[in-house]
Protein backbone atom coordinates (compact mmCIF):
# COMPACT_ATOMS: atom_id res chain seq x y z
CA UNK A 1 0.00 0.00 0.00
CA UNK A 2 1.97 3.17 -1.38
CA UNK A 3 1.48 6.45 0.90
CA UNK A 4 2.24 9.56 -0.30
CA UNK A 5 2.41 12.93 2.17
CA UNK A 6 3.44 15.78 -0.70
CA UNK A 7 1.39 18.41 1.41
CA UNK A 8 1.64 19.07 5.47
CA UNK A 9 -1.46 21.76 5.80
CA UNK A 10 -4.92 21.54 4.31
CA UNK A 11 -6.25 24.08 5.25
CA UNK A 12 -9.26 21.45 5.60
CA UNK A 13 -9.55 21.14 9.54
CA UNK A 14 -9.67 24.62 10.47
CA UNK A 15 -13.06 24.67 11.14
CA UNK A 16 -12.92 21.78 13.33
CA UNK A 17 -13.73 18.86 11.51
CA UNK A 18 -11.29 16.44 9.48
CA UNK A 19 -11.62 13.53 7.08
CA UNK A 20 -11.75 9.87 7.94
CA UNK A 21 -9.73 7.61 4.93
CA UNK A 22 -12.90 7.50 3.09
CA UNK A 23 -13.60 11.05 2.79
CA UNK A 24 -16.08 11.38 5.35
CA UNK A 25 -16.05 14.77 7.17
CA UNK A 26 -16.13 14.77 11.21
CA UNK A 27 -15.64 16.89 14.30
CA UNK A 28 -12.20 16.66 15.58
CA UNK A 29 -13.40 15.80 18.98
CA UNK A 30 -15.59 12.74 17.88
CA UNK A 31 -15.27 9.55 19.60
CA UNK A 32 -13.70 8.02 16.90
CA UNK A 33 -11.06 11.06 16.29
CA UNK A 34 -10.63 10.65 20.18
CA UNK A 35 -9.89 6.88 19.74
CA UNK A 36 -6.96 6.78 16.85
CA UNK A 37 -5.97 10.17 18.29
CA UNK A 38 -5.23 8.17 21.34
CA UNK A 39 -3.48 5.24 19.53
CA UNK A 40 -1.54 7.75 18.44
CA UNK A 41 -0.09 9.22 21.61
CA UNK A 42 0.35 6.07 22.70
CA UNK A 43 2.98 5.04 19.50
CA UNK A 44 4.57 8.79 20.02
CA UNK A 45 5.34 7.71 23.71
CA UNK A 46 6.57 4.36 22.64
CA UNK A 47 9.19 6.14 20.08
CA UNK A 48 10.21 7.83 23.88
CA UNK A 49 10.77 4.02 25.43
CA UNK A 50 13.00 3.21 22.33
CA UNK A 51 14.69 6.55 22.46
CA UNK A 52 15.36 6.14 26.28
CA UNK A 53 16.24 2.42 25.85
CA UNK A 54 19.03 3.09 23.33
CA UNK A 55 20.34 6.70 24.88
CA UNK A 56 20.10 5.44 29.08
CA UNK A 57 21.72 1.97 28.50
CA UNK A 58 22.80 1.40 32.19
CA UNK A 59 23.20 -1.76 33.03
CA UNK A 60 21.74 -3.66 30.87
CA UNK A 61 23.22 -5.84 28.08
CA UNK A 62 23.02 -5.14 24.21
CA UNK A 63 21.17 -8.20 23.91
CA UNK A 64 18.30 -7.31 26.07
CA UNK A 65 18.36 -3.32 24.65
CA UNK A 66 17.81 -5.25 21.03
CA UNK A 67 15.27 -7.59 22.36
CA UNK A 68 13.27 -4.46 23.74
CA UNK A 69 13.85 -2.38 20.74
CA UNK A 70 12.60 -5.14 18.66
CA UNK A 71 9.22 -6.06 20.16
CA UNK A 72 8.56 -2.13 20.40
CA UNK A 73 9.19 -1.76 16.94
CA UNK A 74 6.93 -4.15 15.47
CA UNK A 75 4.18 -2.54 18.15
CA UNK A 76 4.46 1.08 16.49
CA UNK A 77 4.18 -0.58 13.23
CA UNK A 78 1.19 -2.77 14.39
CA UNK A 79 0.12 0.67 15.78
CA UNK A 80 0.10 2.77 13.26
CA UNK A 81 -1.87 -0.38 11.50
CA UNK A 82 -4.32 0.01 13.97
CA UNK A 83 -4.84 3.55 14.03
CA UNK A 84 -5.60 3.59 10.40
CA UNK A 85 -8.21 0.59 10.47
CA UNK A 86 -10.04 3.45 12.91
CA UNK A 87 -9.83 5.90 10.71
CA UNK A 88 -11.65 3.98 8.61
CA UNK A 89 -15.61 2.49 8.52
CA UNK A 90 -16.06 -0.72 7.42
CA UNK A 91 -17.65 -0.13 4.54
CA UNK A 92 -14.22 1.72 3.49
CA UNK A 93 -11.67 -0.66 4.15
CA UNK A 94 -9.57 -1.63 1.28
CA UNK A 95 -9.37 -5.58 0.99
CA UNK A 96 -5.39 -5.09 1.58
CA UNK A 97 -5.67 -2.60 4.29
CA UNK A 98 -3.47 -3.92 6.89
CA UNK A 99 -6.09 -4.64 10.12
CA UNK A 100 -5.08 -6.17 13.87
CA UNK A 101 -5.47 -9.63 13.76
CA UNK A 102 -5.59 -12.88 16.14
CA UNK A 103 -1.45 -13.32 15.39
CA UNK A 104 -0.66 -10.15 16.67
CA UNK A 105 -2.90 -10.75 20.10
CA UNK A 106 -0.84 -14.11 20.00
CA UNK A 107 2.35 -12.60 19.53
CA UNK A 108 1.73 -10.14 22.44
CA UNK A 109 0.22 -13.05 24.87
CA UNK A 110 3.34 -15.04 23.73
CA UNK A 111 6.06 -12.41 24.65
CA UNK A 112 3.95 -11.60 27.81
CA UNK A 113 4.92 -15.45 28.82
CA UNK A 114 8.49 -15.43 27.48
CA UNK A 115 9.33 -12.27 29.66
CA UNK A 116 7.28 -12.78 33.09
CA UNK A 117 8.95 -15.83 33.73
CA UNK A 118 11.66 -14.49 34.39
CA UNK A 119 10.20 -12.26 36.73
CA UNK A 120 10.19 -11.80 40.46
CA UNK A 121 6.78 -13.11 41.86
CA UNK A 122 4.62 -10.16 42.99
CA UNK A 123 3.83 -9.27 46.64
CA UNK A 124 2.60 -5.64 45.90
CA UNK A 125 1.23 -3.57 43.62
CA UNK A 126 4.03 -1.50 41.22
CA UNK A 127 4.74 2.05 41.31
CA UNK A 128 5.64 3.83 37.89
CA UNK A 129 9.25 4.31 38.31
CA UNK A 130 12.70 2.54 38.44
CA UNK A 131 14.93 4.05 35.21
CA UNK A 132 13.62 5.78 32.78
CA UNK A 133 12.82 3.17 30.56
CA UNK A 134 10.64 1.34 32.33
CA UNK A 135 9.12 4.55 33.69
CA UNK A 136 8.10 5.29 30.48
CA UNK A 137 6.73 1.84 29.94
CA UNK A 138 4.47 1.93 32.85
CA UNK A 139 3.40 5.33 31.03
CA UNK A 140 2.66 3.98 28.69
CA UNK A 141 0.83 1.60 29.75
CA UNK A 142 -1.59 4.33 31.35
CA UNK A 143 -1.93 5.65 28.13
CA UNK A 144 -2.79 2.10 26.36
CA UNK A 145 -5.52 1.82 28.87
CA UNK A 146 -7.26 4.97 27.76
CA UNK A 147 -7.35 3.96 24.30
CA UNK A 148 -8.71 0.86 25.14
CA UNK A 149 -11.54 2.92 27.04
CA UNK A 150 -12.09 5.17 24.52
CA UNK A 151 -12.09 1.96 21.73
CA UNK A 152 -15.04 0.32 24.04
CA UNK A 153 -16.95 3.45 23.81
CA UNK A 154 -16.64 4.02 20.12
CA UNK A 155 -17.43 0.09 19.55
CA UNK A 156 -20.63 0.39 21.57
CA UNK A 157 -21.83 3.22 18.58
CA UNK A 158 -20.20 1.75 15.52
CA UNK A 159 -18.11 -1.14 14.21
CA UNK A 160 -14.41 -1.36 15.08
CA UNK A 161 -12.31 -4.27 14.06
CA UNK A 162 -12.52 -7.75 15.49
CA UNK A 163 -9.55 -7.44 17.50
CA UNK A 164 -9.18 -4.20 17.81
CA UNK A 165 -10.31 -4.30 21.67
CA UNK A 166 -8.69 -7.47 22.48
CA UNK A 167 -5.22 -5.74 21.10
CA UNK A 168 -4.97 -2.96 23.42
CA UNK A 169 -6.09 -5.11 26.44
CA UNK A 170 -3.24 -7.35 26.10
CA UNK A 171 -0.69 -4.61 24.74
CA UNK A 172 -1.42 -2.31 28.43
CA UNK A 173 -0.55 -6.33 29.74
CA UNK A 174 2.53 -6.40 28.11
CA UNK A 175 3.47 -2.64 28.81
CA UNK A 176 3.16 -3.74 32.84
CA UNK A 177 5.91 -6.51 31.80
CA UNK A 178 8.18 -5.05 30.01
CA UNK A 179 8.03 -2.05 32.45
CA UNK A 180 9.39 -4.95 35.08
CA UNK A 181 11.56 -6.69 32.61
CA UNK A 182 13.14 -2.97 31.55
CA UNK A 183 13.68 -2.69 35.65
CA UNK A 184 15.28 -6.16 36.36
CA UNK A 185 17.30 -6.11 33.04
CA UNK A 186 18.49 -3.02 33.72
CA UNK A 187 19.46 -3.82 37.28
CA UNK A 188 16.86 -0.85 39.08
CA UNK A 189 14.61 -0.74 41.69
CA UNK A 190 11.22 -1.35 41.15
CA UNK A 191 9.32 0.80 43.46
CA UNK A 192 6.32 -1.31 45.66
CA UNK A 193 3.22 0.36 46.79
CA UNK A 194 3.56 0.21 50.81
CA UNK A 195 0.16 1.42 52.01
CA UNK A 196 1.57 2.44 55.73
CA UNK A 197 3.12 5.50 53.84
CA UNK A 198 -0.03 6.99 52.73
Amino acid sequence: MAIRINRVYTRGGDAGETSLVGGQRIAKDAIRIESYGTVDELNALLGLVRTANRDDAGAARKADRDRLDAVLDQIQNELFNLGSDLATLPQDRHPKQPVIEARHVSFLEKTIDDLNAGLPELKSFVLPGGGWVSAFLHQARTVCRRAERLVTTLAREEAVGTHALIYLNRLSDLLFVLGRWAAKTRQEPEPLWNPTKS
